[in-house]
């Protein structure tokens, strides 16, 4: 049986609202509005269990029906959800707002019990050799989760399992610093990026500099886009791949659904431009509609 990737990070509920104009601030604008399972290390469990890879999530939840729903879409969809409890905390919520022809988005977190995610919550026995951590960075830019974040990542070195690390927030990445954060992700395989990110991690100011900056300190770099696709960058290659031609509703989850598309063929030793293409593909099937979840029909389709 292969074995699986662990994702570890944030579970959350997501608000969407795709806003038919500009905002009016202080009365109203119409507007669809779309409650989904959010979350970038969940979401990225949520797309492998789709495509049928053995997948666990380990996470926190508040102790209410948002949380006991959260954890039911996962298994649903084929996840193996490994998920503590927190008695005094809510599950973790965020508002989306879309308000460009683009899908961009801004968002709103409450990480609610996910800034309570703990290294107890680590299952031990999910840390072995063949397996591989997908760290996502929002507990490691959160002081509460940090120290479960750095468990993670030693239990996983320990084991001697691959690693791949998303930094996920630019914004929360800046405040915690460039250096600490870099010093905590040391020997990590794999960064998995946006450009915005890499410039900031590698204080350089084109994305292509940047990949060829950070591959030095990793064993490979995936830069993710969005419309203009990924690109890879390791001391030896790089290779590029293309975002596929859809109409963009709502950009929410991209990077961890492409992360799910290009993490199985990455892992199987695939050349990087075909686990490039397998991402990109993936990424196309959740930008196309609201939310950053697959139907459930998806599950193992």
């Amino acid at each position: 049986m292969t074995a699986p990737i662990v994702c570890v990070g944030d579970l959350m509920t997501d608000v969407v609202a795709i806003a038919s104009g500009p905002v009016a601030y202080g009365s109203d604008t119409r507007a669809q509005v779309r409650i989904t399972g959010g979350g970038s290390a969940a979401n990225t469990a949520a797309w492998l269990g789709a495509v049928g890879r053995p997948v666990a999530f380990v996470g926190r939840v508040g102790a209410d029906l948002l949380g006991r729903a959260a954890v039911r879409e996962l298994c649903d969809g084929g996840v193996d959800a490994r998920v503590a409890v927190d008695v005094d905390r809510p599950t973790g919520a965020v508002v989306v707002v879309v308000v460009d022809s683009e899908g961009e988005r801004s968002m709103l977190p409450d990480a609610g019990a996910n800034a309570a995610l703990a290294a107890d919550d680590l299952p031990g026995e999910l840390f072995v050799a063949g397996a591989h951590l997908h760290l996502s960075g929002y507990p490691l830019l959160n002081d509460g989760a940090r120290p479960a974040a750095l468990a993670a990542l030693h239990l996983a070195r320990a084991a001697r399992m691959t690693v791949s690390v998303d930094p996920s927030s630019v914004h929360l990445l800046a405040q915690v610093g460039v250096d600490r954060f870099l010093d905590w992700v040391e020997g990590a395989d794999l960064l998995l990026a946006n450009d915005d990110e890499a410039r900031l991690l590698s204080g350089l100011d084109d994305a292509v500099a940047a990949g060829r900056a950070l591959a030095a300190r990793f064993g490979g770099v995936v830069l993710k886009l969005g419309p203009s696709g990924a690109a890879w960058f390791d001391p030896g290659r790089e290779a590029a791949a293309p975002a596929l031609p859809v109409e963009v509703v709502d950009t929410t989850g991209a990077g961890d659904c492409f992360a799910a598309g290009f993490l199985p063929a990455w892992l199987a030793g695939d050349d990087p431009a075909d686990a490039l293409t397998a991402g990109c593909a993936l990424a196309a099937r959740v930008v196309v509609r609201p939310g950053a979840r697959p139907p459930l029909a998806d599950a193992h389709a």
